[in-house]
């Protein structure tokens, strides 16, 4: 059996992704963040604790990321949150499932709330990036900076170690009110564990905090690794993630 599969979504596009297939057990859903991938230490923890415990699994590679088709330049919030929820149905199907999104995945998670709230059980924010966009992104570029993206259509950005290509189009798409999630309320009664780096240089720990505020009848949980960053890629870290997210499936399969 091949470790990565794809997805015909239409004729010209198809999206990259691994899974663990069971039809009626608890699914472990990992959303991953901007310009990222599904070849990292994350996704393949989280299959690894999926199949030890026989549960489904799914993590997918939105548009323009990794192996997927399509250009990372055209994709934006709107269209890799469809991704998302278009390889959910696919795969998921009708089978209740836990959230992980890390990073952008945790405002791609938010986004898909408004689809499969009956289905979502559990949901996990690492390093959790809602609305980055234009608030740690747009907000936050110099008037130089936001000159060059109207312009040119595209900028190159560098944010810590990280270069990230931000395009006019995906700031534009970013602020539309259909992706903005910081200003609703979720009304479910699922276990929410944010969990973020005390040393994260990509993203204040406020927006951990500002997720958990969201959900006003969740049984809530804030979870700050003292000398963790924004990845939270390490071994140990990893550990911790698959601690919080066996606490989760624990309180759901019982």
């Amino acid at each position: 059996m091949k470790k990565y599969k794809f997805l015909k979504i239409s004729k010209t596009k198809k999206l990259r992704y691994i899974s663990n297939y069971f039809k009626k057990n608890l699914y472990v859903v990992f959303l991953h963040g901007f310009a990222s991938d599904i070849e990292g230490k994350k996704p393949k923890s989280f299959k690894k604790y999926a199949v030890k415990n026989k549960l489904g699994f799914l993590a997918m590679e939105y548009t323009g990321h990794g192996k997927s088709s399509g250009k990372f330049t055209n994709g934006n919030i709107s269209s890799w949150s469809n991704d998302a929820k278009k390889s959910i149905k696919k795969i998921v199907k009708k089978n209740n499932f836990i959230l992980i999104g890390s990073s952008m995945g945790s405002w791609v998670s938010l986004i898909l709330f408004k689809y499969f709230k009956k289905q979502i059980k559990g949901f996990i924010g690492i390093g959790s990036a809602p609305e980055f966009i234009s608030k740690l992104m747009w907000n936050k570029f110099s008037k130089k900076i936001k000159n060059e993206i109207i312009k040119n259509k595209l900028c190159k950005i560098k944010n810590g170690n990280y270069e990230y290509i931000i395009t006019h189009q995906l700031i534009k798409d970013g602020i539309k009110r259909k992706n903005k999630v910081l200003n609703k309320k979720i009304k479910s009664n699922i276990y929410v564990t944010m969990i973020h780096g005390k040393k994260d240089e990509i993203v204040p720990v406020s927006y951990s905090k500002k997720v958990l505020g969201i959900f006003n009848q969740a049984k809530k949980k804030l979870k700050i690794v003292k000398n963790g960053d924004h990845s939270l890629s390490s071994n140990r870290n990893l550990k911790l993630i698959i601690k919080e997210l066996n606490l989760v499936v624990q309180k759901i399969i019982n």
